[in-house]
C-alpha cells in the first residue's frame, strides 16, 4: 500500500522523551518507542524529517522566574533542542536508521548547519534528518520551526504524536470530561477558536498552504503508520 504522504515532518515534543519516574532528561524507552515508530515509517518509503521540542531540559517560564532575559532564555532552549536530537539520533542508528542532525545554530563539532538542498539530497537518500537548534532566533517556538521547515523543503504533512491526547478537542481535555474530539478543522478556525494544538503563529504560517497538520496519540508506536496508512485517527487541520 503506498503510503498517504511521501515526505512529512514528525514534531516530537521534549517532554515525550523524560523519564516522569527519576525526573531526569532522557528516559530510554521512550527513545526507542520514539525510534520504532520512526523506523516503520521509513519502511513504508516515506521520507522522515523530525523537529524536537526542549521542554525536557528548558523551558522559557524557568528563564522569566530566575531572570533570565528572553532572548537568552530561548537560545537556551535552542541548545536544549540540539541535545535532545543527538539522543535521538543514537536511538534511531540503534534501530539502523541513517540519521542526520541539522541545526539552525552552527555546532559543527556535533552536526550539520541547516542548508536546504543538502536536507532535501539527505531525504531523498532515504535518511531520517533531525531539524534542531529551532528557527535560529528567539521569539519562534518549535512548532515554527516546523512549519518553516515543512514548508521549505516540500513536505505534505506535520504528524504531531501526543501523549495521551487523541486530537483536537473543543476544549482542555484534562480538565473538561466532556470535552469532544474535533476529527477536522480549517486553520482559520483553530485560529479562531484558540485551541492550543500547537502555537497559533506557526498555524497562521499554513493558513494558504496545502500542508496538513495531522494530532494523534502516539502512545501507541503503531498510531504514526496507521496515519500514513490513510486510517481514520485524531484530527486533521487543513486549508479547507
Amino acid at each position: 500500500m503506498e503510503p498517504l504522504y511521501k515526505t512529512v515532518i514528525i514534531k516530537v515534543s521534549g517532554e515525550s522523551l523524560a523519564d516522569t519516574k527519576d525526573k531526569t532528561c532522557y528516559d530510554k524507552a521512550q527513545l526507542i518507542k520514539v525510534a520504532a515508530a520512526i523506523k516503520e515509517a521509513v519502511e513504508l518509503g516515506v521520507h522522515v524529517a523530525v523537529v524536537v521540542g526542549a521542554g525536557n531540559i528548558w523551558r522559557g517560564k524557568l528563564a522569566e522566574k530566575v531572570g533570565i532575559d528572553r532572548s537568552t532564555g530561548d537560545y537556551m532552549g535552542m541548545l536544549g533542542t540540539i541535545m535532545n536530537a543527538l539522543a535521538l539520533q543514537s536511538a534511531f542508528e540503534e534501530k539502523g536508521l541513517v540519521t542526520r542532525v541539522m541545526s539552525a545554530i552552527n555546532v559543527p563539532q556535533v552536526c550539520e548547519p541547516y542548508i536546504r538542498r543538502k536536507a532535501m539530497h539527505h531525504l531523498e537518500c532515504g535518511r531520517v534528518v533531525i531539524f534542531a537548534g529551532g528557527t535560529g532566533s528567539p521569539f519562534f517556538t518549535t512548532d515554527s520551526t516546523a512549519t518553516l521547515r515543512a514548508q521549505d523543503i516540500g513536505c505534505e504533512a506535520i504528524l504531531m504524536g501526543k501523549n495521551g491526547v487523541e486530537g483536537v478537542y473543543d476544549s482542555d481535555p484534562r480538565i473538561n470530561p466532556n470535552a469532544k474530539l474535533i476529527e477536522h478543522l480549517t486553520y482559520q478556525e483553530a485560529v479562531e477558536k484558540q485551541l492550543g494544538v500547537m502555537d497559533l503563529t506557526a498555524v497562521a504560517m499554513l493558513a494558504n498552504t496545502n500542508i496538513k497538520i495531522h494530532v494523534f496519540n502516539m502512545e501507541n508506536p503503531d498510531s504514526l503508520v496507521k496515519v500514513l496508512r490513510g486510517e481514520k485517527l485524531g484530527s486533521i487541520i487543513s486549508k479547507e
